[in-house]
């Protein structure tokens, strides 16, 4: 009996010896994604500023949640005046493990930044300091963009007018504070395809504004279901949001014509145009006002990608309001 006890209290001890070398392994060594690439000097020129507002505002959707959004107003908007000031609270009430306040992003915010540092941050989700930052931001999709569309944002982020914001720092409920230590992981860029290349053109596209991230359902910290049919949940205050299926099904975007898939994002390019909403009015996080601002091309062309993409059936429900 003594010999099964101490084979016990031996065994719960190597477990917690493990456990333990685990969390100072994942505290201490990770994130893993090597140094800042210290000789990365980006060059400002007026073509680099207006591609980076281009993929800022519009694609990338840097601005969009480096603001406070108007949800008042259908698709929520940035408020005038906030634009890459951050301050934008993402927390427990809408089911992340944690809050998250999206950081000021105007030169008072990273102009201590090199321009390498901003790089590795933006493709590998690792601050200056070393540590991550949580995945609301689709780091591994921007790690997967043309270093020269990083660089252009970085350049266009680099002109704008400083603002002074004193926002909280955004904490990581325990254990995901040591589980997000593990999801950066080194960029994979490639080269941007040619426009002439519809489908490629628009893959790359769909990447750079993450669209698989909210039309992938989304459970228990992993995706789960069919790529870019939908079905991940988002909480908000006044109901439950699903996003909705794009692939070519009938059930998705099967039936759509290119010129209905751009004209349902141009229908949402005037802010004074957008409907005020409230109550359990029908709302979305989908940024319909920034995506709007794409070119008609570049919306094309992602049409042209999610045609080619295996279709899925999945009917979505994609708002139900709160009792």
């Amino acid at each position: 009996m003594k010999t099964m006890l101490k084979i016990g209290l031996l065994a719960v001890s190597a477990l917690l010896l493990l456990a333990l070398a685990g969390i100072l392994y994942v505290s201490f060594a990770l994130p893993n994604v090597g140094p800042p690439p210290a000789d990365l000097k980006v060059e400002i020129t007026p073509e680099k500023i207006e591609r980076g507002k281009y993929l800022a505002y519009h694609v990338l959707q840097c601005i969009d949640c480096h603001s406070q959004r108007d949800f008042g107003v259908f698709s929520g908007p940035p408020i005038e005046g906030t634009e890459a000031h951050g301050g934008e609270r993402f927390d427990q009430t809408m089911g992340f493990p944690g809050v998250f306040i999206s950081p000021n992003i105007t030169p008072t915010g990273i102009g201590d930044w090199t321009d390498g540092e901003l790089f590795r941050l933006i493709t590998t989700g690792v601050r200056k300091n070393g540590e991550p930052i949580f995945p609301i931001m689709p780091f591994e999709s921007y790690g997967k963009l043309d270093p020269s569309d990083i660089e252009a944002v970085i350049a266009y982020i680099r002109t704008l007018e400083p603002a002074t914001t004193n926002h909280p720092a955004s904490v990581a409920d325990f254990p995901f504070n040591l589980i997000m230590r593990t999801v950066p992981k080194k960029a994979e860029p490639e080269k941007r395809p040619s426009t002439q290349d519809q489908v490629a053109y628009g893959k790359y596209l769909v990447t750079a504004s993450a669209c698989y991230d909210c039309h992938t359902k989304f459970e228990n910290g992993a995706y789960v279901g069919e790529p870019m049919a939908g079905g991940r949940e988002f909480l908000l205050p006044w109901g439950t949001l699903t996003s909705a299926n794009i692939t070519p099904h009938e059930t998705g975007i099967g039936s759509w014509t290119k010129e209905a898939f751009v004209g349902k994002f141009k229908a949402h390019q005037n802010r004074e145009e957008l409907p005020s909403v409230g109550g359990s009015d029908f709302q979305t996080i989908m940024p319909w006002y920034m995506y709007a601002g794409m070119t008609e091309e570049d919306l094309g062309a992602i049409y042209s990608y999610l045609k080619t993409i295996p279709p899925v059936e999945n009917r979505i429900t994609v708002f139900v309001a709160s009792n």
